[in-house]
């Protein structure tokens, strides 16, 4: 079986991240999309309530399960019998530091993890999590970056009501 981890903040989950996630299910048999507790940020919603919004928004996706980790990706990758990582990417800029990612990752992992990148769809490359939470915070239209249950979301963190 083929498996493959898509690691993430989705802090929150944007219709980019679901564009790699429903891209990434169809290559793979069990596509685990993981949420990582970084305690070097911030989060608008935990990681149990990003675990939640994941898990409704790949409802629709058999192979895909949705998890959590913190500390190293190899590590978590390792534990669960998982060989690939896949990034999204949007930008050139996105390239540079992912392919260092990458690079270092196949090195601490003796070559036994491997990272596949998926280009986000056009329509979706502008789309960043810091960017909805920004738009958001001053109740501005989220329904274009993220599912209309994810913004109710959103927008109540932030006081609103859509």
């Amino acid at each position: 079986m083929k498996a493959a981890v898509y690691p993430g903040s989705f802090d929150p989950v944007t219709y980019g991240h679901l564009d790699v996630i429903v891209r990434a299910s169809q290559i793979f048999d069990e596509l685990t999309v993981s949420v990582l507790n970084n305690t070097q940020k911030s989060p608008l919603f935990s990681v149990e309530e990003r675990v939640n919004i994941l898990k409704e928004a790949t409802k629709d996706l058999p192979n895909v399960k949705v998890d959590s980790f913190s500390g190293l990706l190899i590590d978590y990758a390792k534990s669960n019998h998982i060989h690939v990582v896949i990034r999204g990417l949007r930008a050139i800029t996105d390239f540079e530091f992912e392919l260092q990612v990458a690079q270092t990752n196949r090195k601490l992992s003796n070559e036994e993890i491997d990272t596949i990148f998926l280009t986000t769809s056009l329509e979706y490359a502008y789309l960043s999590s810091s960017s909805v939470k920004e738009i958001a915070s001053f109740n501005g239209d989220i329904l274009p970056c993220v599912p209309a249950f994810v913004a109710d979301l959103v927008y109540e963190k932030y006081g609103y009501k859509r």
